[in-house]
């Protein structure tokens, strides 16, 4: 299991976006800090909330070997992932994916809320027109 995490600025708050990859399955979580969070901040916040978070519906991953990474080869990428601004395409698509699933799942409860409701005034009608017609 690999996690990964990525503090960025996005006008007006700071945002932290939760990468975790496991089996081939790879799924995010979006956190919202508000001021900039300090290091031990965040080292808390992981500590005490990581397993309280909603991460989005997994996502199959292409089948990728985790092979051996030479260390300097390593502090590479890891000095270019501290450079880079910013999450992930991958976190930014399975975003996208996330909130357009919740999307249909609203619009869906919604219509059904209005069915429902539409369903109660017409009975509350006929039941009206009952008594009218019944008389005193």
């Amino acid at each position: 299991m690999n996690i990964k995490l990525t503090v960025y600025f996005e006008d007006p708050f700071w945002v932290g976006v939760f990468e975790r990859t496991s089996n081939n399955l790879y799924e995010i979580s979006k956190v919202t800090f508000g001021s900039e969070p300090k290091d031990y901040e965040i080292y808390e916040f992981v500590l005490h909330n990581f397993y309280n978070l909603k991460f989005s519906k997994p996502v199959k991953l292409m089948d990728l070997r985790e092979k051996k990474i030479n260390a300097k080869r390593l502090q590479k990428k890891v000095k270019k992932e501290t450079e880079k601004k910013g999450i992930s395409t991958k976190a930014q698509e399975t975003m996208k994916l996330e909130q357009e699933s919740k999307k249909v799942e609203r619009k869906e409860i919604s219509k059904d809320k209005k069915d429902e409701e539409k369903k109660r005034r017409f009975e509350l009608k006929q039941e009206k027109k009952k008594k009218k017609k019944k008389g005193h």
